[in-house]
């Protein structure tokens, strides 16, 4: 089994590059603040809306950043493509989990999750209040585009003229379309089917194996899979899970439903798939 997921108790943390990806959807600037305050040194902190969104106003709420700001972002985070790095936010958020699938679209191959959030982390290693200033690398990315799927893509994909199987990752009274906080329109991109990403969760942490089995009737290995969700964010521990239980055939839309609702002709469906 690919090992996503990582306690920071089994792990040799001597030589690693740490992430701080914590971040808030209700208060954008509380994870960049809570690092400027305190952050496991030698930690790097990647914030959603500066480093991990582009700035471009297409492709959703949080799209993906051009090649060349990820590549920025790599070199002055001072990474090499075989690093040994570890992430980590509050401890089951999708923060984390979208640093991941960022540096495993850039071709990096060794990077995990801890499960572990940082109030516990800074229990087990030194904090500190100074920013990390890595001595910048000068990485190539090797990019994995069939980790990504663009808006055609799944548009082939839900007017059946493509056989992948869309993976929705929030909650179902969005899926449904009964309430839509964020967006002027509810429901779900057609054909898709449903697994809240929250499941993934146990006693605050991800713990993919105790789902296995709800995951496997959602979709089966053999399957191509496109999970999505609302911007991108939450659908990344839905992708990294299906890693984790090595999914071979698994992309992300980044763009998510805002990107899909952002045209006006864009077809809508509430009832539910399985």
């Amino acid at each position: 089994m690919t090992q996503v997921f990582v306690s920071a108790h089994d792990v040799n943390t001597a030589d690693v590059k740490w992430i701080d990806a914590r971040f808030s959807l209700q208060d954008e600037k509380s994870g960049k603040l809570a690092y400027q305050q305190e952050h496991l040194k030698g930690a790097v902190h990647w914030d959603l809306e500066e480093d991990l969104s582009g700035a471009s106003r297409t492709g959703g709420r949080h799209p993906l950043p051009s090649k060349e700001q990820l590549t920025e972002l790599f070199r002055t985070s001072g990474l090499e493509l075989t690093d040994a790095i570890l992430i980590y936010d509050d401890g089951g958020s999708p923060f984390a989990t979208r640093a991941w699938w960022m540096l495993q679209y850039a071709g990096f191959t060794d990077v995990h999750v801890v499960t572990e959030g940082y109030r516990e982390l800074r229990g087990m290693f030194d904090v500190t209040a100074e920013p990390a200033v890595p001595a910048k690398s000068a990485v190539e990315p090797n990019w994995q585009e069939q980790l990504y799927a663009d808006r055609h893509e799944v548009e082939e994909v839900a007017a059946g003229n493509r056989p992948s199987v869309l993976v929705d990752a929030r909650s179902e009274v969005r899926y449904r379309g009964e309430k839509e906080p964020l967006y002027h329109k509810a429901g779900h991109i057609p054909t898709a089917r449903n697994f809240d990403w929250e499941q993934l969760k146990q006693g605050g942490q991800f713990d993919v194996e105790k789902v296995k089995e709800q995951l496997m009737q959602t979709a089966a290995p053999e399957d191509d899979i496109i999970v999505y969700c609302g911007s991108g964010v939450t659908a990344s521990p839905l992708f990294a899970a299906l890693t984790e239980l090595d999914y071979p055939n698994v992309k992300l839309y980044v763009g998510s439903f805002s990107d899909w609702i952002s045209q006006d002709d864009a077809p809508i469906e509430t009832a539910i798939r399985g």
